[in-house]
């Protein structure tokens, strides 16, 4: 109806306007008419004008009310067929009309799964999980595929063997896929509701197989040559791992400066001394040559250095002293096909969640020499709005061991965990 009224009402205008156009048009040329028409035609316009400006007022009065009368409306037909929406007929028309409920996500029903690392295994730990069937299944194949009885290590050692780099990541990733068989069995909705998981530095391996990403198959592959070619890279020089506690005031950088410096004047050709694990809170892992770490040692009391511990490990993993295990690992990794991951997977290297398949592959080889953000992931995976809670978590295969670095992390979040 408006549009219709405006329409109406802008006609009458324009042609109330061209009638005062008309007489501006002969006002302006009557000067080239002669005196005696001049005069006569003045009489005229002034006239017209005289009755127009008299009667104006009172006819668009009128003709307004005669316009609003016989205006259309819409509610005048019968036959609303022809009206159409882009909407469906369900659709409520007005937000008063009906509530749209958006279903929430209680997060407590949801999970998160983490792996462990190098150096948490124990003989005989296994045993517990060979009561399952399936992981029995798992000992079995990946026995086939490694060409030795990884299940015998497990259970009977003796540890220095079982703690050598080219067994123990075999192990701890077999063993932890092991243990996801005890989940299976107890909590098989864990496998439906997790939305995120993450695994310490080689149990990233662990982690990837768990959410599809890599088969079983080819994990195994992969983790038997990443052992292998990083206990070659140990071997090479005299090597390991230190944790450590640093205050807030302490300069780590110019302590590890430091001690990359006494190697090299004890003729360490390239030495390295790096943190090569951002554990939780102030607490790091430095790898490095074996005189770089000795001076740390020796001099740790005096830079402020606390809680010192070596690790149960040969090589500075996750440093440049591992460059050497990179290229075989990478021509392995590069016949291997990927799928997309079905639940978020953390990487070690950026401590953020990978963003396909394809990124995995990069990410992976760059882990080995550099260092692992731990911290980094854990505040990535529980980060949330005050208030809101936490997801069960699940510490697979570690004996604990992640719940306790979770709980220095994150006290809240370590609340929730349970240990496999």
């Amino acid at each position: 109806m408006s549009m219709m009224f405006k329409r109406v009402f802008c006609d009458k205008i324009l042609l109330k306007l061209s009638g005062l156009y008309r007489f501006n048009c002969i006002n302006k040329f009557s000067q080239k008419i002669p005196n005696d028409q001049e005069t006569i035609l003045n009489n005229g316009i002034i006239t017209t004008e005289k009755k127009y400006n008299d009667s104006n007022n009172t006819s668009n009065e009128e003709e307004l009310k005669r316009l609003l009368k016989e205006a259309a409306t819409y509610s005048d037909a019968n036959d609303k067929n022809w009206a159409t929406t882009p909407y469906p007929a369900s659709a409520p028309t007005s937000v008063e009309e009906k509530k749209i409920d958006i279903p929430k996500v209680d997060p407590t029903e949801r999970s998160i799964v983490l792996f462990p690392g190098q150096g948490t295994l124990k003989v005989g730990a296994v045993r517990k999980y060979l009561r399952f069937p399936g992981a029995k299944d798992i000992f079995e194949l990946a026995n086939e595929i490694l060409r030795y009885d990884l299940l015998k290590i497990c259970l009977n050692g003796p540890q220095e063997k079982l703690d050598q780099t080219k067994f123990n990541q075999p192990a701890t990733v077999v063993s932890s896929l092991a243990a996801l068989e005890q989940l299976r069995e107890d909590r098989p909705k864990v496998f439906e509701t997790c939305i995120g998981t993450a695994g310490y530095s080689v149990g990233e391996l662990s982690a990837l197989i768990f959410s599809g990403a890599i088969s079983f198959e080819d994990g195994i592959r992969l983790v038997a040559v990443r052992g292998n070619m990083m206990q070659m890279a140990s071997d090479k020089i005299s090597q390991g791992m230190l944790s450590v506690y640093c205050p807030p005031q302490i300069k780590l950088s110019k302590i590890l400066q430091d001690a990359t410096a006494w190697a090299r004047d004890l003729g360490v050709p390239d030495p390295v001394c790096k943190v090569s694990v951002f554990l939780y809170t102030q607490s790091k892992i430095i790898a490095g040559n074996e005189e770089a770490l000795q001076y740390i040692e020796k001099n740790a009391n005096d830079v402020g250095l606390q809680k010192l511990r070596r690790l149960p490990v040969s090589g500075a993993f996750h440093t440049p002293l591992m460059l050497p295990a990179i290229k075989k690992f990478h021509e392995v990794l590069r016949e291997i096909s990927l799928e997309e991951p079905r639940t978020k997977v953390y990487s070690n290297y950026s401590g953020r969640p990978y963003r396909n398949s394809r990124s995995i592959k990069n990410l992976l080889i760059k882990q080995i020499i550099s260092p692992v953000k731990w911290e980094q992931c854990i505040q990535g995976i529980y980060t949330r709005p005050e208030g809101t809670p936490f997801p069960r978590t699940f510490d697979v295969g570690s004996s604990g061991r992640m719940k306790t670095i979770l709980k220095l992390i994150n006290a809240k979040a370590a609340e929730f965990c349970i240990v496999i």
